[in-house]
């Protein structure tokens, strides 16, 4: 351990080299140290653990069927009220055509969240899977978060059970893992009080795994919320992919730490907030959750957030998933968010080669599709 500086983190290095788990204090030490380059290092090694060097991504279409929503999220600059200009709001059939106009061919993942809108009826739900599935067969519909399920839940007058079984039948394949915020009470009272609770959002993901459907889990991070909060939301999120593999063989795909964009929203106006999170606070995030989150396939690094060549950086802190090409992307620039609205496939395979990693083509199953020849450092220019 020549390398290491903060000798305090020599037994919980012990224990990522043994494949132990780390108790919440040790999630802590790691969140505390100034010894960054441990902390890569540490990242890494459970990274190239479960994955050498491969890093994976999706040629996907991101698309967000309306922007009405009566929730009133403080951090959310993305809804809009019935009336506003910008408002929008597709029928199944214009979802339909919206994704015609966007298809490129390869694209094998829809990714949809949005609002929760304030009059549609639970049968616009399926119905707009359904009509996804038979004009685009070979699109892996992954959508509605677990927010957005006990919304439907509600107007339906359905258990969320029900709603995901339903839902599944007409063709989704996937959940996002948007609307956790952060979980705990104090900080979700201030930026999403009416919106899903902590509990009930990982229970809508427990009956998700419990149908066999794969999801995602996020955190919302550099607000309000504390250290200690951060690592409790990571801690309920192991927890719950402890019962759910144990249960029922799989749950969470990935974790997606999600970095506040500070523009356009009540909450950053009301803490005077204009500054974006630091990218070592970024890396440092990753790599705590890959440490930490040691049951959870993939660390995803969301180059929506915190850009394309931060997430480039990140692959030597833990991350093994980029996402995807997304084609256009709304929630998040609608706060500020400075990178494209889309990547190239060609960009995304050149990413991940000039980090000297091995890019994998995947599908929302995480099936590996196609893997790209690996190139050196040298290709960069």
């Amino acid at each position: 351990m020549k390398w290491l500086r903060d000798q305090s983190l020599a037994p919980i290095v012990e224990k990522v080299e043994a494949g132990e788990r780390l108790a919440f204090d040790e999630g802590l030490r790691l969140y505390h140290t100034r010894d960054l380059n441990a902390l890569m290092r540490l990242a890494n090694l459970h990274k190239e653990r479960l994955h050498g060097d491969k890093v994976y991504f999706v040629h996907s279409m991101r698309l967000e069927f309306t922007n009405l929503c009566y929730v009133g999220c403080t951090f959310c600059a993305f809804a809009a009220r019935k009336g506003e200009e910008r408002a929008w709001d597709y029928s199944p059939e214009e979802v339909a055509e919206q994704v015609r106009r966007r298809y490129l061919p390869g694209i094998t993942e829809l990714h949809m969240s949005s609002g929760h809108h304030p009059n549609h009826k639970w049968d616009y739900y399926p119905e707009m899977v359904r009509q996804l599935r038979q004009n685009f067969p070979d699109l892996q519909v992954k959508a509605f978060t677990a927010a957005e399920i006990e919304h439907l839940s509600k107007i339906s007058k359905k258990p969320t059970l029900e709603v995901l079984r339903e839902l599944q039948a007409a063709g989704l394949a996937a959940m996002p893992g948007g609307g956790a915020e952060i979980f705990a009470d104090r900080v979700r009272r201030q930026i999403a009080k009416n919106k899903v609770k902590a509990e009930k959002w990982l229970h809508i993901h427990r009956e998700a795994h419990s149908l066999g459907m794969r999801t995602n889990a996020t955190m919302l991070y550099g607000h309000i919320e504390t250290l200690e909060e951060r690592l409790d939301h990571m801690d309920r999120l192991r927890d719950l992919q402890d019962d759910s593999i144990a249960q029922f063989g799989g749950g969470f795909h990935a974790f997606i730490p999600l970095a506040f964009q500070p523009l356009g929203n009540t909450l950053a106006q009301n803490l005077g907030k204009t500054e974006y999170t630091t990218g070592l606070d970024d890396l440092r995030n990753l790599a705590v959750a890959r440490i930490y989150l040691d049951n959870f396939p993939h660390i995803k690094g969301y180059w929506v957030m915190i850009g394309s060549e931060l997430t480039q950086v990140s692959l030597d802190w833990g991350v093994s998933d980029i996402d995807g090409t997304i084609q256009e992307e709304h929630i998040a620039h609608a706060a500020g968010a400075t990178s494209p609205m889309a990547l190239s496939q060609a960009g995304m395979v050149r990413m991940i080669q000039d980090a000297g990693r091995l890019p994998v083509l995947r599908d929302a199953y995480y099936h590996e599709l196609e893997t790209f020849p690996r190139a050196g450092l040298e290709a960069a220019d």
